[in-house]
């Protein structure tokens, strides 16, 4: 797997603000980044960017190119993103939906066949959406689109998945197996970065953090090193503590506002 996700003096600001300084990443095969902040951090705008829709100055490269010299379509082969809100134009089944993620692998006039229609019948079981196939996405509950744009993002099949909130509307239940999706995808030695609200919920999951303070600064690392009370206290404005999990969580630890 060649997925990797480099960026270097990388600056994200909005006008009279400078959000993420210089910022230096190198994510490997098989990393899981969840990103933290507060409302407007800077998190979506750092996913956008990583994404090429918005112009920064400092580079950004996938799998060792820069960002800038590749197509549109070599991007959507190397990278998906997962947006915060779903607009739906037309109402589309579920199936034509998430098909449309195959588009970025076939040719100008090839249509999508078996094998991708195979590869939308898993992404519907992976993201519990059996029996919905022909139901128009216009009829579904948030939390079920969310679902299918995840599983549109599967069928896209990228080296890099970038998510802005993916947890947007999921009961507990659909959150904690969305979750151990998007692991098992890292473990599979793709890249998965997302923005995540809950942080003990990154220290059950993600490999590595990254911390965004909304005022230039920010820390990268390993999310079992990088994710302590006082530094989420810094974060989030808030007191944190360590609370013990029941014998049913493994005894883990988890980080909670205190």
């Amino acid at each position: 797997m060649t997925a990797r996700l480099q960026t270097a003096n990388l600056q994200i600001a909005v006008p009279g603000r400078q959000l993420v300084r210089d910022l230096d990443l190198d994510i490997g095969p098989g990393e899981y980044v969840c990103v933290l902040g507060t409302n407007g951090a800077g998190k979506t705008l750092t996913l956008h960017t990583l994404a090429g829709l918005r112009a920064a100055t400092g580079s950004i490269r996938l799998n060792g190119d820069l960002l800038e010299s590749l197509s549109r379509p070599d991007v959507a082969r190397r990278l998906g993103l997962l947006l915060q809100i779903h607009e739906d134009a037309f109402p589309l089944t579920v199936t034509d939906s998430v098909l449309m993620g195959c588009f970025p692998r076939l040719n100008f006039w090839q249509w999508a066949g078996d094998q991708e229609l195979q590869a939308v019948q898993e992404a519907l079981r992976c993201f519990d959406l059996q029996g919905l196939d022909e139901r128009l996405i216009t009829t579904l509950s948030g939390g079920e689109r969310e679902r299918v744009a995840l599983a549109t993002l599967m069928v896209q099949n990228p080296d890099i998945w970038l998510l802005d909130e993916p947890l947007n509307h999921l009961d507990p239940h659909h959150q904690i197996a969305v979750l151990e999706q998007l692991a098992a995808v890292a473990a599979g030695g793709r890249i998965v970065v997302t923005t995540v609200h809950n942080p003990a919920l990154v220290m059950r999951f993600a490999s590595h953090a990254l911390l965004l303070y909304g005022d230039g600064e920010w820390e990268y690392g390993p999310a079992g090193e990088l994710l302590e009370p006082e530094r989420l206290e810094r974060l989030y404005q808030t007191p944190f503590s360590y609370y013990q999990g029941s014998a049913a969580a493994a005894g883990r630890r988890v980080l909670l506002p205190a």
